[in-house]
């Protein structure tokens, strides 16, 4: 399923895809709660920073090994510092500074690839259990 993110209502879109990714391989209320805020996040960033973009999941894997991957895309001015937006506190917005630093606590995978050519790309990747 991919979803477009051009205005801030299509994050809930983006919540609702991925809570249905998470359900669909079994993962517990715990582990759907914590990818559906970590991809808000992303989505979020994605609209203000990257002046919109798309998310996709796909489910991979079989058994008790299923995971769900989001690949959010955006063709923003890009990431400086990748190293440095994913620290604790570092904003270049009025938040707090807990956007990629707080996506990437709750996940098993979380990459990102950023130029000011071609945007931002963050995957994120959750396990079942």
């Amino acid at each position: 399923m991919t979803v477009r993110l051009a205005r801030a209502t299509d994050v809930a879109f983006a919540r609702q895809a991925a809570m249905k990714a998470m359900t669909s391989i079994g993962a517990s209320a715990i582990k759907r709660t914590k990818f559906v805020t970590a991809v808000s996040e992303i989505a979020r960033n994605a609209i203000i920073y990257g002046g919109g973009g798309v998310i996709s999941f796909a489910t991979v894997g079989n058994g008790s090994f299923r995971h769900v991957v989001a690949t959010c895309s955006d063709r923003g001015p890009g990431i400086d510092d990748i190293k440095q937006a994913l620290t604790d506190g570092f904003t270049t917005g009025n938040g707090l500074g807990l956007g990629l630093s707080g996506a990437r606590r709750p996940l098993d995978r979380l990459e990102v690839e950023s130029s000011r050519e071609s945007g931002t790309t963050v995957i994120m990747e959750c396990a079942a259990r």
